[in-house]
């Protein structure tokens, strides 16, 4: 069974988030460039790239509860994410198979962080 590129099951979430953010610049660049895709392109780049800096920042977190309150961003931002890759499939079918590489990743990493944040209380 081959790995996505993407999802090499990285257990380091600080590269793997930052892996992810810089796998949606590489695919938002190849997309053709109109009103609709420059707004879900910023759209998607700021919630992607948030994941990674949220998560960053609840490891330096001051307090358990601070931690898990930016644990929680960092859950938002993936599902946020999640969403507008959702509309980028909609909006540019000929690009599905790619884009739902990173849909999987975000549904993941989504799925780590509810785990994570779970745990936490």
């Amino acid at each position: 069974m081959t790995e996505s590129p993407i999802t090499k099951h990285c257990f380091d979430l600080e590269k793997r988030t930052l892996e992810f953010a810089k796998n949606v610049i590489k695919l938002c660049k190849k997309l053709p460039k109109n009103v609709i895709n420059n707004e879900l392109i910023g759209q998607l780049i700021d919630a992607s790239g948030s994941i990674g800096a949220n998560y960053r920042e609840a490891n330096d977190a001051l307090s358990k509860k601070d931690f898990k309150h930016r644990i929680k961003i960092t859950r938002k931002e993936a599902k946020e994410t999640h969403y507008w890759l959702e509309l980028l499939i909609e909006a540019n079918p000929e690009f599905k198979d790619e884009i739902n590489l990173l849909f999987k990743e975000a549904l993941e990493l989504k799925k780590i962080f509810s785990s994570i944040a779970d745990k936490s209380s």
